[in-house]
């Protein structure tokens, strides 16, 4: 039986969260959610967010990243990161729960 823990969040995307505060001038939480949808069944949702009471908060250095109730089974033992590649930078979600993925890299199924 595998051990179920929350997401794990690098700290190149608390990094990445520290340089958009330098940008915008205020830090914002990191929502990373999932919704139904995607070209494979789920599709992964990341913006900046204000927190809701129910939210799993996960911190560093006083930046957040936020995961809704409904969200955290589909992102457990996932680790969050932050990808700057030739073809663009971006939060991405390295997830042992998805089954498979589409090349977007935004949507999956379980």
């Amino acid at each position: 039986m595998e051990l179920t823990l929350p997401p794990r969040v690098t700290d190149r995307a608390f990094a990445r969260l520290a340089e958009i505060a330098d940008m915008t001038g205020a830090p914002r939480p990191l929502r990373v959610g999932v919704s139904g949808g995607g070209c494979s069944g789920f599709q992964y949702d990341i913006r900046l967010d204000d927190p809701a009471s129910d939210d799993l908060v996960l911190e560093k250095d006083g930046f957040k990243v936020l995961v809704d109730p409904v969200s955290l089974p589909f992102l457990q033992n996932a680790v969050i990161d932050f990808s700057d590649e030739l073809i663009g930078a971006r939060f991405v979600i390295e997830n042992p729960n998805a089954s498979s993925s589409c090349g977007c890299g935004t949507s999956f199924s379980v």
